[in-house]
């Protein structure tokens, strides 16, 4: 079972970037389809983007799709997720996570073994 840290978090300015780390440990990295999710104060995770361990394919929120970009490096058991022009509402803690079904899900209950969660805010 894989552990993960994420880092990168922090305060940007609207249209600003940030390039959120999530590093494994504990399990084989590869064989793993990895998540990225979001949690606002007050609401339900949403999945933000996955990309799976087979090859490489990725998934998208429409609301993210040509601002956000993920990729991995399997060689140093990390995920990144590179976000641009950052708006409001895009403020929440972000999580990575495992998928526990075949390929790659924007869906919460597909995954399990979450990180702590990295901080966005975005303000001016």
């Amino acid at each position: 079972q894989l552990q993960f840290v994420e880092s990168g978090g922090g305060l940007v300015q609207p249209g600003g970037s940030l390039r959120l780390s999530c590093a494994a440990s504990g399990a084989t990295f590869d064989l793993y389809s990895i998540g990225w999710f979001r949690q606002a104060p007050g609401k339900e995770h949403e999945g933000v983007s996955c990309i799976s361990s087979s090859d490489g394919s990725t998934d998208y929120a429409d609301s993210v799709k040509g601002r956000f970009t993920i990729s991995r490096d399997n060689a140093k058991n990390t995920v990144y997720l590179q976000m641009n022009s950052l708006k409001h509402g895009n403020e929440a803690v972000y999580y990575c996570a495992t998928s526990t079904i075949v390929g790659c899900s924007l869906v919460a209950r597909d995954f399990g073994s979450w990180g702590q969660g990295a901080q966005v805010a975005v303000s001016s």
